[in-house]
């Protein structure tokens, strides 16, 4: 029922005095605010959205009357104006940490086993659904919102306050008699929790997209974080975000002694709490209510991909304490990937830049872990014909890991009559030479250097992060130059101007339905990361002219070895296989390459637009092979000497060490940075040694001499 509106001092804003119309905007703010809290933290509204909206409309005519009354606090006040080139730098209270997951119900026994180990009893839990969006800190200070940020990398993270105060459901300031249970109460308070997109919502927002002629969001999660940072908070405001805020970053700074306490006093101070939650006396309630949360997971208004378990007490969370990644006392009970059926209504067939041709599976859209899948690769032939897939049938889809589409096999119940197995083509897709098998591989090619599939895939391979590393050209803007004609071959892209890219027409369109041009500001920014492309280094320029065979890996010892690309172009092949890593394969390869004429009249182009065709350190001047047969594996940031990873790991191999990517018993040393995760957690597990980014220094700048390290 409408709230009797006879019970709020009446004024006319046009004639009233200024204390008649501070007591009635200070009355409609009190109002409104009461029924924001009855609607979003209690989803229990007490009046229709009519009314909120007349009571709305009043109090901002009030304000525009009086301007001297607005207030940053006032409902009215909650859409900003632009938010600015940059989102500034946010250090949080606390580090934000990550959870450990979960992955089935032993892995969750297992999580409890060593909490009863370590405290002699597993304690009460709380459980939580798991939220799958974007991770938000609030900073209230005397009770006002001041500041909102992102995640970030958990230690810094983006300042959205701007962005976040037109998110409905974020309480302005604290509600009234909160603060009494804040032992500071005019200091600042950091709570955090999950900003989301509603299922309904993501729907809608994909529908204005493809209507206006946009890309889709790709899941909810994504529309969340990518509405978040937004340069304008007018477009974020339209959006339709939700919040669930769970925690704080210091359970000091509230009079509550854990977990299911501190959810009702968020609920009391104004914010929405989920109100799927449980306290659980006993592990065996825990299963339960993670069991009956996969249950209802397709029946929720929003997309969660597991459950947080919590050890409920903060006495007991503080004893427990943390891992270098997560807390000891929190895990993530993880979901088995959804899975769909779907028709398969056609098997295609995608080049890609070495010629290589992928099935790929169109299927009949299905929305998959908050998604909608409308295609998914079958790897090869033999995956295929493993999998006995074919055009018609109703197949099982999946997302591996939440994230990639995967045909797991199709439903031969429902297979139609004429349904027949499915054969790679003769001939090419994209240019229609034929296709050869060869012997002792898996992979179908296409060898003809002149097809246009492999010229786009190899264009964009050049400016990947791997390779040349110029970032922005993308697939949409790679396509239209090679639409164009403006792209053939790597080193046109030296030959782009500004202006062109400036005019180049994308696949936007405007009211009128013409096509919009990519405009100076990103043009700009394509010309500056080419220029910056030209001083990558020798191994990129290797590894982006996409050689079949040579990897990330055979690029740097190929630098290494031969100083140059004109050492290199002149090796035989039998000087080739000389190198450590380099096999017979590899070589003809190489062989290959640099004896067709087109590839050396693009080299010689590449060099004559500056592009580094040199190593930094000249063939002959390698460094001493002091840690070879030493493996190491880099974990975290590494702050002190700003350096990347891949970069110390070049340094490393320079050296002659092999770096890996995952931690084992052969492991020789663990470089842990800033952060580490759960490598080094592993690397204490198993005994291996571990060295800090100034131990690391110190070895790389000994040139290897391990007698450094004590």
């Amino acid at each position: 029922m409408e709230k009797n509106r006879e019970t709020l001092p009446s004024v006319n804003a046009s004639a009233a005095g200024l204390s008649d119309a501070a007591v009635r905007v200070a009355a409609l703010r009190k109002e409104i605010e009461h029924h924001t809290y009855q609607y979003y933290a209690l989803d229990d509204p007490q009046i229709s959205d009519a009314a909120f909206d007349s009571l709305m409309g009043e109090l901002r005519e009030l304000e525009a009357a009086h301007p001297e009354l607005v207030d940053p606090t006032s409902p009215t006040q909650r859409v900003g104006g632009y938010v600015g080139e940059a989102f500034a730098p946010v250090r949080h209270a606390s580090r934000m940490y990550s959870l450990d997951n979960a992955m089935d119900f032993g892995e969750l026994e297992a999580w409890m086993a060593r909490i009863e180990e370590a405290l002699g009893f597993v304690p009460p839990l709380c459980c939580e659904l798991k939220i799958d969006g974007s991770s938000i800190a609030l900073t209230y200070e005397g009770g006002v919102l001041l500041r909102a940020a992102t995640r970030g990398d958990g230690t810094t993270g983006e300042d959205v306050t701007a962005n976040m105060r037109t998110v409905k459901d974020v309480p302005l300031h604290l509600r009234e008699g909160a603060l009494a249970a804040v032992r500071d109460p005019e200091g600042a308070l950091e709570l955090r929790g999950e900003v989301y997109m509603p299922k309904s919502s993501f729907e809608a927002l994909n529908r204005q997209a493809e209507a206006n002629g946009k890309p889709l969001f790709a899941n909810p999660r994504n529309a969340a974080a990518g509405s978040l940072r937004q340069k304008n908070a007018e477009v974020t405001s339209e959006r339709d975000l939700a919040t669930f805020v769970y925690a704080t970053a210091d359970d000091a700074a509230l009079d509550v002694a854990g977990q299911w306490e501190l959810l009702q006093w968020l609920r009391s101070a104004g914010f929405h709490t989920n109100p799927d939650v449980a306290l659980c006396e006993r592990p065996e309630e825990a299963f339960a209510f993670c069991e009956r949360s996969l249950e209802r997971r397709e029946q929720l208004p929003y997309e969660i991909d597991g459950v947080v378990v919590k050890v409920n007490s903060f006495a007991a969370q503080r004893e427990l304490g943390f891992t270098a990644r997560a807390p000891r006392w929190a895990i993530a009970f993880k979901f088995p990937p959804e899975e769909k059926t779907t028709i398969l209504r056609d098997i295609t067939v995608q080049v890609g830049r070495t010629g290589a041709l992928t099935p790929v599976a169109e299927l009949e859209p299905v929305v998959v872990a908050g998604s909608t899948v409308a295609r998914a690769t079958l790897h090869n032939v033999d995956e295929v014909h493993r999998k006995d897939v074919r055009v018609g049938d109703t197949v099982v889809v999946r997302k591996a890991g939440d994230v990639i589409p995967e045909v797991l096999g199709p439903v031969l119940s429902l297979r139609p009559e004429d349904a027949l197995p499915w054969e790679m083509p003769k001939a090419c897709p994209s240019c229609g030479s034929p296709v050869v098998h060869e012997d002792g591989e898996v992979a179908y090619r296409c060898i003809s250097i002149d097809c246009p599939a492999q010229s786009l895939e190899r264009l964009l391979h050049w400016t990947s992060r791997s390779a040349l590393d110029i970032e922005g050209m993308g697939n949409e803007i790679v396509g239209r130059l090679v639409e164009t004609g403006r792209l053939v071959d790597v080193a046109d892209y030296y030959d782009l101007t500004e202006p062109e890219l400036a005019a180049l027409a994308t696949n936007r369109v405007n009211g009128e339905g013409e096509f919009l041009p990519l405009g100076h500001v990103i043009a700009a920014k394509l010309v500056a990361a080419i220029d910056g492309s030209r001083t990558k280094g020798l191994d990129r320029v290797i590894f982006g002219l996409g050689i079949r065979h040579v990897g990330k890996n055979v690029a740097e010892v190929l630098a290494r070895a031969f100083g140059s690309i004109d050492a290199l172009m002149a090796a035989t092949a039998e000087e080739m296989e000389a190198v450590d890593g380099v096999g017979p394969k590899i070589a003809q390869s190489l062989e290959a390459f640099f004896a067709t004429p087109d590839n050396v009249e693009v080299l010689g182009r590449l060099r004559a637009a500056g592009v580094a065709m040199e190593s930094a350190e000249p063939a002959g001047e390698a460094l001493p092979q002091t840690l070879a047969g030493l493996t190491f594996v880099l974990t975290g940031s590494l702050v002190e000497s700003g350096m990347t990873r891949d970069e110390a790991a070049g340094r490393l191999k320079a050296l002659g060490a092999k770096v890996s990517g995952s931690v084992s018993k052969k492991t020789s040393y663990v470089v842990a940075g800033q952060d580490a995760g759960s490598k080094l957690d592993k690397a204490l597990g198993l005994g291996v040694p571990v060295l800090d980014e100034a131990q690391l220094l110190a070895l790389l700048d000994a040139e290897g001499d391990v007698a450094v390290l004590g």
